[in-house]
């Protein structure tokens, strides 16, 4: 979708819907769509006067984690929810989102303030809004504290800067869209200069912005930077400041350790000692300003086209959930089904060959499903071999250690042989 589209679309809102708009939105949709998501009023003294919505789908992960997802402007919480594709994400893999919302009395345009010192400063204004958030998040749905992660496209990407660099010791990782670095504008004028122009800094002071906005000493959160080298919105150049000022926060090298094309678009890659990737950087060539949509490496879509939301062949949902280690979890009802299928098809090999005249066999039982094992129990732990493995991709250069999947039905086999039910 090009610039001048999204600008239309923009444009036509107010007329369409109010000031929270995107009706047009809603007809990319399949019939019925809605956002699961749900809001909660109380949490706090909420000083930047945001919303709160959030969503835990039936299916929630032990010690689940949790997603912060910041909308861009013109946008709200559950329209790009459905168009990022969040909640469909979350029921597939059982993590629970947090979704706050801007509202008009804040900003006009629905923009989350991201360049206003009271609300990007730690325990002031929007900042805090979305820390007292994340603390009711925390209590109401039993997220593990150590799996918070944060998103969020363009003022919503640079509102993720913001959080990054204010609230570093609560955040596991983080993933910037078509957003600004931490502390580079304190004005409107300061944020059109960044937004359009991105003078190139010293990665030291981009870092020490980061550092001297808390107390924080470390370890730091993880990023991925996304960013359309056609963005007219917000210059491309800002996520080379981006990536810049978090290399100097992680004190990594400049250049990067590896290069290669995820879906057709580059990606570059940083580790640090262990081979844990630290900083990932996509360029979305062509694309202008807004969120890339495509399939994921599961082979299903998540999202749908609209105003900054760009069909581009690559979800950078399903890669962000992947990077910050969500899509590791294998669902229970996945391997319900898988052991089923592996029981029955065990059995009736087993009736077939206890009918061979070659003698008499014992009759065959078909287990009780209180003789099948709960196979979460075992394959919950072992889905941590698979952590830092990312389908579809080049392998790391020789340095970076290696890293396999995992085979689920082998799995599945040898739990049941160890639970007797399989030779």
């Amino acid at each position: 979708m090009s610039l001048a589209k999204n600008i239309e679309l923009l444009r036509r809102l107010p007329k369409l819907n109010g000031i929270n708009g995107f009706r047009d939105f809603g007809r990319n949709l399949r019939p019925g769509s809605h956002s699961p998501i749900v809001e909660t009023t109380d949490f706090g003294s909420n000083p930047g006067g945001l919303r709160m919505f959030s969503f835990a789908p039936a299916n929630l992960q032990p010690a689940p984690g949790l997603v912060v997802v910041l909308h861009g402007c013109g946008q709200n919480a559950a329209a790009y929810d459905l168009g990022a594709g969040w909640s469909t994400l979350a029921k597939h893999y059982g993590f629970a989102l947090l979704m706050p919302q801007q509202q008009p009395l804040n900003n006009a345009n629905g923009c989350f303030n991201w360049f206003n010192p009271e609300d990007t400063a730690r325990d002031s204004g929007e900042a805090c809004s979305i820390r007292q958030m994340i603390a009711r998040a925390v209590d109401d749905i039993g997220i593990d504290r150590h799996r918070i992660f944060i998103t969020g496209l363009s003022a919503g990407g640079a509102m993720t800067s913001v959080m990054l660099a204010t609230y570093p010791e609560i955040f596991a990782g983080g993933a910037i869209i078509a957003g600004l670095p931490f502390g580079v504008a304190t004005n409107v004028r300061e944020a059109l200069s960044g937004m359009f122009v991105s003078p190139s800094r010293p990665a030291s002071e981009l870092g020490d912005l980061v550092r001297n906005a808390s107390n924080h000493k470390g370890p730091w959160p993880k990023l991925s930077v996304w960013h359309g080298s056609a963005d007219r919105t917000v210059h491309p150049a800002n996520a080379n400041e981006i990536v810049k000022q978090w290399l100097d926060v992680h004190q990594l090298p400049s250049a990067p350790m590896s290069e290669a094309d995820v879906d057709g678009y580059p990606r570059q890659v940083w580790w640090n000692a262990d081979g844990e990737t630290i900083v990932e950087s996509y360029t979305i060539t062509d694309m202008a300003h807004g969120t890339p949509l495509g399939i994921g490496d599961n082979d299903k879509r998540y999202g749908a086209e609209g105003a900054f939301l760009i069909e581009a062949g690559i979800s950078s949902s399903y890669h962000i959930a992947h990077f910050f280690g969500l899509t590791e979890w294998i669902p229970r009802s996945m391997v319900a089904s898988a052991s089923k299928k592996v029981v029955a098809a065990k059995v009736s090999k087993k009736v077939v060959a206890a009918e061979a005249p070659v003698e008499a066999a014992p009759a065959m039982v078909a287990p009780t499903p209180a003789q099948v094992p709960d196979l979460t129990a075992v394959l919950w732990p072992l889905t941590t071999l698979n952590r830092g493995f990312e389908p579809g991709r080049r392998p790391e250069p020789p340095h970076e250690p290696r890293r396999r999947g995992i085979d689920v039905g082998a799995v599945i086999t040898r739990a049941l042989t160890a639970a007797g039910l399989m030779k």
